[in-house]
């Protein structure tokens, strides 16, 4: 029993001494737990760091084994497996590392309550003391430094572990570990956004076709319909395949997934529509439409624009993870601006109304929670072309083009870097760079090479040169680094060097429009027409087609790449052309 004197209702000295044992025992076992805690997670995280290397080794390895003429099945199939379990693995540490974190401030919680509660048990109430010893009163102070070194230990300890997992250990809305943003060569091997990695329609995979026919179905691997129409392009990740579409008429608003292999849809996901301040539905131009902006994804979700200004990621599952509504953009023919991505944040170019009343703004999106990372006023109007990132001297740079600025900005702080005035009107086609180049397009009026490198305001030092021969108003151009292509909506193809902006050749290609951008595969350029006819010409050298293949329908999106295959978006289908399975 207690021991407490009735009358004062005050434990006694033999029960405050057995309280005070407790919380010391209290104490060592707390501290003892956190140490312990604390270096399974240590150990956890150097695992974490030397399995991750050796399991990504291990998938390159398996995936450079793949014959370059054939799609082996059963190799496919294996890198699958292998990268099943690295995501697994990476998952289950990650998993392991969140709730030892829990456990490790629990222990540091009850470590310091306990040597608390044995300081509150110590305490008398006050009376008239002699004046204390002074040997008493030094032993007394050590006790309270021990106190303050275990505390400070204990701290630090936390802290190093936090420190340990900084950047590793990332948490979704719904409280779910994800694996890291991904690196430059993920992104490389995927056609996540317009136009590839870096928006330039430069192809670097392997095996892509150059010979088919829908008529007699020769390389035609598949095709599936796609329900709802637009001019986006597919965007792919490993096995999946996303677009969007509208209904314009009944203001429906859909992102797809499908599978890369057999064409299935997966699912559909739904994005809610948008009404102005007085109740009207948006009203764009016909060949816009309101889904022209294509998605981009980064292996573990999809993110979708609208021209709506309403922005919505999707998990590889087709759950939507967050919505984000930017407001309607003031655009006179519909907001049309393709995103892009840069590590973990979603690039928005947010062009609208006029210069004037400043409501244009580059945003950065974070890719988990749909918050604002970033946000940047932009000395511009409405615009349709996209923003796009590339790495210039080693460093990630957001180039944009629109009246009438070609702008640069740091990609992690949306700060500029550097601004030339160099074009006007209604820009639609997207920059590209190229070995020190950035090329912009005036739509019907001039190209414009801009050199990188400078800072401020570089309309007077850093402009190169420009050509003003049969300029496009849709199509973005292409470069090989020495030449520089573009491709007028009626067919006109002219090249360029990109030392000095000589023009080398033009050629007209008969009967023949264009909305699709070319893109660049090895040695030979790939034209998509409005009538699903992609001519295949050699480069360098003089206009000289090596095919003409075609699909049988019309096309207003630009094609989409995988290593052995082609996705093409039709009006009313998605074909996948390969050389068989």
């Amino acid at each position: 029993m207690l021991n407490v004197n009735k009358k004062t209702g005050r434990m006694g000295a033999e029960t405050i001494e057995a309280w005070h044992t407790a919380a010391l025992g209290c104490a060592w076992v707390a501290g003892v737990f956190s140490v312990v805690v604390a270096t399974m997670l240590f150990f956890n995280a150097y695992r974490m760091r030397i399995t991750t290397v050796a399991e990504e080794d291990a998938l390159v390895k398996i995936k450079q084994d793949l014959p370059r003429g054939d799609l082996a099945p059963e190799l496919l199939d294996q890198i699958r497996t292998q990268d099943t379990a690295n995501r697994e693995n990476r998952f289950r540490r990650l998993d392991y590392s969140r709730h030892g974190m829990w456990l490790l401030l629990g222990g540091v919680v009850v470590f310091f309550s306990s040597v608390k509660w044995r300081d509150n048990l110590k305490k008398k109430l006050p009376r008239p003391q002699p004046r204390p010893d002074a040997q008493q009163l030094q032993l007394r102070n050590l006790r309270l430094a021990g106190y303050a070194v275990g505390a400070g230990v204990m701290v630090f300890v936390l802290l190093s572990v936090v420190f340990a997992f900084k950047g590793e250990i990332r948490f979704s809305a719904d409280d779910t570990a994800v694996a890291p943003y991904p690196t430059m060569d993920q992104m490389r091997r995927n056609w996540p956004a317009f136009r590839g990695p870096d928006g330039s329609g430069v192809v670097t995979l392997a095996n892509i076709p150059a010979k088919w026919d829908a008529a007699t179905g020769d390389g035609i691997l598949w095709k599936s319909p796609v329900p709802l129409t637009g001019p986006n392009s597919p965007v792919i990740w490993d096995n999946r395949i996303f677009m969007t579409g509208s209904d314009d008429k009944n203001y429906v608003y859909q992102v797809y997934c499908y599978d890369a292999d057999s064409g299935k849809l997966l699912w559909t996901g739904d994005v809610p529509n948008a009404i102005k301040s007085d109740g009207e539905n948006i009203d764009v131009m016909e060949d816009t439409g309101l889904c022209a902006p294509t998605a981009v994804t980064d292996g573990h979700r999809v993110y979708a624009i609208f021209a709506t200004g309403n922005v919505a990621a999707f998990d590889y599952n087709g759950k939507q993870v967050w919505l984000r509504k930017l407001g309607i953009p003031d655009s006179v023919y519909g907001y049309a601006s393709s995103l892009a991505i840069y590590q973990d944040k979603v690039i928005v170019q947010f062009d609208q109304a006029t210069a004037d009343d400043g409501l244009s703004k580059l945003i950065a999106l974070d890719a988990m929670t749909g918050k604002t990372a970033w946000e940047t006023k932009r000395p511009v109007g409405n615009s349709w072309s996209s923003p796009i990132v590339v790495d210039i001297d080693g460093k990630s740079s957001i180039i944009t083009a629109a009246d009438p600025w070609v702008i640069a900005y740091d990609a992690a702080t949306g700060s500029e870097t550097w601004r030339a005035e160099c074009i006007m009107g209604d820009v639609a086609p997207s920059p590209v760079y190229s070995k020190g180049l950035v090329f912009a397009i005036e739509p019907y009026s001039r190209l414009v090479a801009v050199r990188t490198g400078g800072t401020g305001n570089v309309t007077g030092t850093h402009i190169a040169w420009f050509a003003e021969d049969d300029i496009p108003d849709i199509c973005s151009p292409l470069s090989t680094g020495e030449l520089v292509y573009i491709l007028t909506t009626d067919g006109l193809i002219t090249c360029y060097k990109t030392a000095d902006g000589e023009k080398l050749w033009d050629h007209e290609i008969e009967k023949s429009t264009f909305n699709a951008s070319p893109c660049l595969v090895g040695d030979k350029i790939y034209l998509l027409s409005v009538k699903g006819v992609m001519r295949i010409i050699k480069t360098p050298g003089e206009y000289a087609e090596i095919a003409v293949c075609d699909i049988g329908e019309k096309c207003y999106a630009s094609p989409a790449f995988a290593d052995g295959r082609i996705y093409i978006r039709g009006v009313d289908n998605l074909y996948c052309i390969g050389s068989g399975k």
